[in-house]
């Protein structure tokens, strides 16, 4: 496995597409909207079952506000795919897929660059391969233009349709998607940006200091509360006020965020705006003192085990070091284990739980399914294994057949659930982590409890792929 530059000037595309080309021109037909890691994921998991795609891609004539190239699968963000190690859900999910086959993580893995216990690759060489790879495939006829709508005759005649067209879908698409995920009272369940706050574990926080109950009905359990005193509320504010903070892409600086300001703002508007919003203490007396705090963090239950609690009204744009930083300065988070970190971005998503079957199709619209970050799963490799599994499922039905879902004690399945569960509020795109599959039933301290978490995952996801796709042998 190469892992340096010079390896990579050895690598021949038209080999390693070779090596993935399908045998015969398939009967069944999928097209395919948006040649991202999920498109092109999706792409060579349907080869493999036998069915011929058509895969529209808008680059190079017409280009979203961040790509820069005409190359399929282009990583605009980050050349990191996050942590190999298998006592973190990403790695795990790192390994299931490739498991199953992953187009994304075979070319990951060749065009690797040094970087520690992660995975990073060569931007480059990475979007190069996997272009080379789809654009050999007899099967896939890739076709540069844009798809404007659900209606267009450029989709009539397939046996399904899959939008993959990632986060920075183009209007005249959003607008006909909109539509499509509408409720039957008008609700909207198309969003255009990520409000995101912090995800702890509940075991990190500090019981001795916090305590449970709502406003009001201190009898409750669905909701964890950090009382503040005058000076701790200072002090976090102050260095919440200072804390570095990510720059906005070009395309964000637009969008106003009045109905859901990011936590820091808010702190800037005066020293007791904070007091008056999310952390208002009415109504939450400390049942040691049955007085109220200064100030009050509330921390919401995230599922049903309550193993996950958010941190509300705490979405920011504060780098992920700063909010660990900072948001540790809480009482009772002093030792906080973020889950999942917070953030605001420009992103275009369903409700998934709302308007998408269990497959990951439409309600609205029979045939037309969706995959990767559109749906309402966050980062490079959830949104190619959420193409990947509906290749692989697509594949299986277009086939005759059934392929049961993963375990959601597995880091796909766990992925996959996130998009089938009503959430205690609303939908949110969320990352791979542990905090989304079953809690353990037992305790464990951190480091044990994520190589339980991480185990059982593999135990669950062998036998479930023992089951449904055999061993590969």
């Amino acid at each position: 496995m190469p892992d340096n530059n010079d390896s990579h000037a050895n690598i021949s595309q038209d080999s390693a597409a070779a090596a993935v080309i399908s045998p015969t021109r398939p009967v069944a037909r999928v097209a395919i909207i948006g040649g991202g890691l999920a498109g092109c994921e999706c792409a060579m998991a349907l080869v493999r079952a036998g069915v011929g795609v058509r895969l529209f891609e808008m680059r190079p004539d017409k280009k979203s506000p961040a790509h820069e190239t005409g190359k399929l699968a282009e990583l605009v963000c980050s050349n990191s795919l996050r942590s190999e190690e298998l006592t973190t859900a990403i790695g795990v999910l790192k390994a299931e897929m490739r498991e199953l086959g992953s187009l994304v993580m075979q070319v990951a893995d060749e065009t690797r660059i040094p970087a520690g216990k992660a995975l990073a690759v060569d931007r480059k060489l990475f979007a190069d391969y996997v272009t080379a790879i789809i654009e050999h495939d007899p099967s896939i006829e890739v076709v540069r233009k844009e798809i404007e709508s659900l209606d267009s005759p450029l989709l009539h005649g397939f046996d399904a349709v899959v939008v993959a067209a990632g986060p920075l879908v183009s209007e005249s698409l959003a607008a006909s998607l909109a539509e499509a995920a509408s409720t039957e009272g008008g609700g909207k369940r198309l969003y255009f940006y990520d409000a995101i706050a912090p995800i702890i574990s509940r075991e990190s926080v500090d019981m001795n200091i916090c305590f449970w109950g709502s406003r009001y009905r201190p009898e409750e359990d669905d909701y964890l509360n950090c009382p503040m005193t005058e000076p701790e509320y200072d002090a976090f504010l102050a260095a919440l006020i200072a804390a570095e903070k990510v720059a906005p892409h070009e395309f964000e600086k637009h969008i106003h965020f009045e109905g859901c300001l990011p936590v820091e703002e808010m702190a800037e508007r005066g020293r007791l705006t904070l007091c008056f919003g999310p952390l208002k203490p009415v109504g939450l007396p400390n049942p040691r003192t049955s007085e109220e705090a200064f100030a009050v963090v509330q921390l919401r239950a995230e599922n049903k085990e309550k193993t996950a609690f958010n941190l509300v009204g705490f979405q920011t744009k504060l780098k992920y070091p700063e909010q660990e930083r900072v948001f540790r300065m809480i009482p009772g988070l002093a030792k906080a284990e973020f889950l999942r970190l917070g953030s605001i971005h420009r992103n275009t998503f369903v409700d998934a739980p709302v308007v998408l079957t269990g497959e990951l199709e439409l309600r609205t619209r029979p045939g037309v399914y969706m995959a990767g970050q559109i749906t309402g799963v966050e980062g490079y490799l959830e949104s190619a294994a959420c193409g990947l599994w509906v290749g692989l499922m697509l594949g299986a039905k277009l086939n005759g057949n059934a392929l049961a879902l993963p375990p959601v004690t597995s880091a796909l399945g766990a992925l996959l659930g996130h998009l089938r569960t009503p959430p205690a509020k609303n939908f949110q795109p969320s990352n791979a982590h542990f905090g989304l599959m079953p809690e353990l039933n037992r305790r464990a301290g951190k480091k044990i409890r994520k190589e339980l978490y991480g185990q059982r995952a593999r135990d669950s996801f062998a036998e479930w792929k023992k089951q449904n796709i055999g061993t590969g042998e």
